[in-house]
């Protein structure tokens, strides 16, 4: 980066502290969700994950990668959970970790409905969704390599409260792992956008059709997740553009704003919002703008989605959001924080290692 990038940084409020409901984060700037793929085969990692969240903790708020809430719930081999108490000790040495290095961590509660494959499944049963809808041209990455998706099982309404209590029980289980709070995943088309999509939602019970039944789940799990952790320790993950898992929803303002007028009353501690095609174009075509969701939102809003120094210094200047999320530039660039306060290089990510293996593309990229 340049000298400019540095003097701007010098500037601008981005790497000064800021209230996340009972904490006070040293910066701006947090630690978006990766999935990594090195937890063990029963999803319960370790030394190995303490040490990389720890380089990483100098983040205002570190958000674990995605992290199943049941065995049901998941989708990518070696991907980690917090159903079981082998997965909160292997927990308690990243918290530990990450507390003793002055760092605030969050874990996110994840169920990815029917991005997954009966290889994945305990038993070797179908996935779930809210309806027998497939994801066109998706692949699920199982032991024996990436595999077309399948058509999930259209889950009974008599079993949705059992999910959400699978969600409420992840939650408790993170605080007792030692984690600061919780974020609700429900975007990137996993199980809670799939509720909420049209697309992929064809119910005729009460958690779908209309907008106020497709929102159900989602505000059900916001109750519930609450209920544990206290508002100011939760906040959600919404992705209202995104098309990623082969998502979408024919209108997706109202919708969304729908869905914030009804969890506002929780208080939550932030929105985290992924601005347009996850990974992909920030504007894409027939979106809406999604400072709607900001103004309407009682709460810090965090935004994500490809951001770089100069964007996250223009959207703090603009007012256009409390929090930037980075995500790819933590994979190897562990001292992301320093290195954008002070205008220096960033070390290119290489992506053939970012899921699955060891140490090496996780642990040993360097710090300047």
């Amino acid at each position: 980066m340049s000298n400019a990038s540095a003097a701007a940084a010098a500037r601008t409020d981005l790497f000064d502290p800021v209230q996340l409901g009972p904490y006070t984060l040293a910066n701006r700037i947090v630690m978006a969700p990766l999935t990594r793929s090195r937890a063990d085969d029963a999803g319960v990692p370790g030394e190995l994950q303490a040490k990389y969240y720890t380089q990483r903790s100098s983040a205002g708020l570190i958000i674990s990668e995605a992290t199943n809430i049941s065995p049901q719930g998941k989708g990518y081999i070696r991907t980690p959970g917090i159903w079981s108490p082998e997965q909160v000790a292997g927990w308690k040495l990243t918290t530990k970790a990450v507390h003793d290095n002055g760092g605030r961590i969050f874990l996110q509660l994840w169920h990815v409905g029917r991005i997954s494959h009966p290889d994945l499944q305990p038993g070797g049963v179908l996935p779930v969704a809210p309806s027998a809808v497939p994801a066109e041209n998706q692949q699920a990455y199982t032991y024996e390599g990436f595999k077309p998706l399948v058509t999930p099982r259209a889950l009974e309404t008599a079993e949705i409260p059992g999910i959400i209590a699978d969600y409420a029980r992840g939650a408790k289980n993170a605080l007792d792992a030692g984690f600061d709070g919780v974020e609700i995943h429900s975007a990137n088309g996993y199980l809670l956008q799939q509720f909420l999509s049209d697309k992929t939602n064809k119910r005729d019970d009460r958690y779908g059709g209309s907008i106020e039944n497709r929102t159900r789940i989602v505000v059900e799990v916001v109750d519930a997740v609450t209920k544990v952790c206290g508002s100011d320790r939760v906040g959600i993950r919404l992705s209202p553009l995104t098309t990623f898992g082969d998502i979408g929803d024919s209108n997706p303002e109202p919708l969304y704003l729908s869905l914030i007028e009804q969890i506002n009353p929780y208080k939550l501690a932030y929105l985290h919002v992924i601005e347009g095609e996850t990974r992909g174009n920030r504007n894409p075509a027939g979106g809406f703008d999604l400072q709607k969701l900001h103004r309407a939102f009682n709460g810090l809003y965090m935004v994500n989605n490809n951001y770089t120094l100069e964007l996250a210094i223009e959207a703090r200047e603009k007012k256009l959001a409390d929090l930037i999320a980075f995500g790819r530039p933590f994979i190897s660039n562990p001292d992301l924080v320093e290195r954008l306060r002070n205008g220096a290089p960033l070390t290119p990510a290489d992506p053939d290692t970012f899921y699955a293996g060891e140490e090496h593309g996780y642990t040993d990229y360097p710090s300047l």
